[in-house]
């Protein structure tokens, strides 16, 4: 039996009486490429926030790697990378080390010296994104699609077990995005990181998922990219409340 990383019971949440999940029951099957979609307004950052503790379910359980959420300790075990395009400043003045250092500041605290062994780590998360030409650039001369690569190996160096990612393409120009999907399949394959990846590209995400997760206040769809792509138009429309048509990108 494939041992969950993360498991929602009956999670009811509400934002001023207003449902905004109910009764969603969510796994995530360790060692999955997991694509969540839906449309706006659906639920799908609130599923985020309470699977890393930020909000509390109204009703329900939550639990993470076998423990409930309230006993969970090691959060060290879950990265988080949000939509770079809403939350870094391009203007700020730290190089692409710099910036993935910054994310064994939970560990070392602040104004801490980092040792050997520290920037050894911090290096290994850059090659592994495959940015080493870059460690010492400022990271806003970089792309879109290179940023998101550094805020990925920043969450790296604490050595993760469970990625989310939320929106991670946006601002990526399409030439990249099949780079950026490769490299989420190498971790997943090679670094056996499990990862819950939250998009709008309906396209591209069925051609790497392992599952697919449709969430529009509650789950209408949970299963494999074959049959979710195998779902009539009138499915799609009725799970996110207008018409929908799937779009498959040629490479």
């Amino acid at each position: 039996m494939t041992e969950s990383v993360v498991t929602m019971n009956k999670i009811h949440y509400a934002y001023d009486n207003k449902p905004v999940l109910s009764n969603v029951n969510f796994e995530i099957p360790r060692g999955a490429l997991m694509g969540l979609i839906g449309p706006n307004g659906g639920g799908k950052t609130t599923l985020i926030k309470l699977i890393l503790g930020l909000l509390k379910p109204d009703n329900g359980s939550i639990s993470l790697f076998g423990q409930p959420i309230n006993k969970f300790k090691e959060w060290n075990k879950i990265g988080f990378v949000s939509q770079k395009s809403n939350t870094f400043n391009k203007g700020f003045p730290a190089t692409v080390f710099e910036v993935v250092s910054m994310g064994l500041t939970a560990k070392i605290g602040y104004l801490k010296f980092l040792t050997k062994q520290h920037k050894e780590i911090i290096l290994q998360a850059i090659e592994q994104v495959g940015m080493s030409d870059y460690a010492h650039q400022n990271v806003g001369n970089l792309s879109g699609g290179q940023q998101q690569r550094v805020f990925i190996a920043r969450s790296l160096v604490n050595d993760p077990e469970l990625l989310i990612l939320d929106e991670p393409t946006v601002g990526v120009d399409h030439e990249n995005v099949q780079r950026f999907y490769d490299l989420l399949e190498r971790l997943n394959n090679k670094r056996n990181i499990t990862l819950l990846l939250v998009t709008h590209d309906t396209g591209i995400i069925t051609e790497h998922a392992t599952d697919i997760v449709c969430l529009n206040r509650t789950l209408h769809f949970h299963g494999d990219p074959k049959e979710y792509t195998s779902l009539t138009d009138r499915d799609l429309s009725n799970f996110y409340g207008h018409p929908v048509n799937v779009v498959s990108h040629d490479h």
